[in-house]
């Protein structure tokens, strides 16, 4: 079995260009000292190391969906 959980904001979503770089290490887009871009590719390795995937969906001005799929354990 699967373990899925799905997070959405109603931002302003990923622009056009950059949606293949938000698991990117150190890459944001937000000003210089407000962030440090390691979020999501953080989130994505722990993620895969479990076995797991995460997707994203997301639409200018509609904000975003980050969605991750984690097999259970049997332990």
């Amino acid at each position: 079995g699967l373990v899925m959980i799905a997070v959405a904001d109603s931002g302003p979503g990923i622009p056009p260009g950059f949606e293949d770089r938000v698991f990117d290490p150190f890459y944001t887009t937000k000003e210089v000292g407000a962030g440090t871009g390691l979020g999501l590719s953080i989130t994505y390795g722990i993620i895969e190391q479990h076995g797991g995937r995460i997707w994203k969906e997301s639409r200018e001005g509609h904000g975003s969906t980050f969605s991750f799929a984690v097999p259970t354990s049997d332990r």
